[in-house]
């Protein structure tokens, strides 16, 4: 059997410990060698701040998100939907309607017709 020894924590530090370690694991000594293997496998000291949580780092990055979101929107509503529009009427294999021109040949032909014609008196008379 293994021997233990007595520590002296302040009576706070011992509650905040005894919590921790019964929501976590079954003993107290599995709970304190957990704590320091973390510390020593990572390389790191407990007083050294780790920087934001993980909870600020997702609001950070779902604001990107939703900003390239946006970027990307409004990119295929100003560049990408008129530029296939554009291209897909150019390789279209239809042929444009043929549209009457302006001096074709039936406004021609209405101009040589007369519309007022003097009276033909064979007699010329007045």
């Amino acid at each position: 059997m293994d021997t233990f020894i007595g520590i002296r924590f302040k009576k706070e530090t011992a509650k905040r410990f005894q919590e921790f370690s019964r929501t976590h694991f079954k003993t107290h000594t599995e709970a304190m060698e957990a704590i320091l293997d973390f510390f020593f496998y990572n390389e790191i000291s407990p007083k050294e701040n780790l920087g934001p949580t993980g909870r600020t780092i997702e609001a950070k990055l779902l604001k990107r998100i939703n900003a390239v979101i946006a970027i990307m929107r409004d990119v295929e509503k100003t560049q990408t939907k008129p530029t296939v529009a554009m291209l897909q009427s150019l390789f279209e294999m239809e042929e444009p309607e043929k549209k009457a021109l302006i001096l074709e040949k039936k406004y021609a032909e209405e101009k040589k017709k007369v519309r007022f014609r003097e009276k033909r008196n064979n007699t010329n008379q007045l």
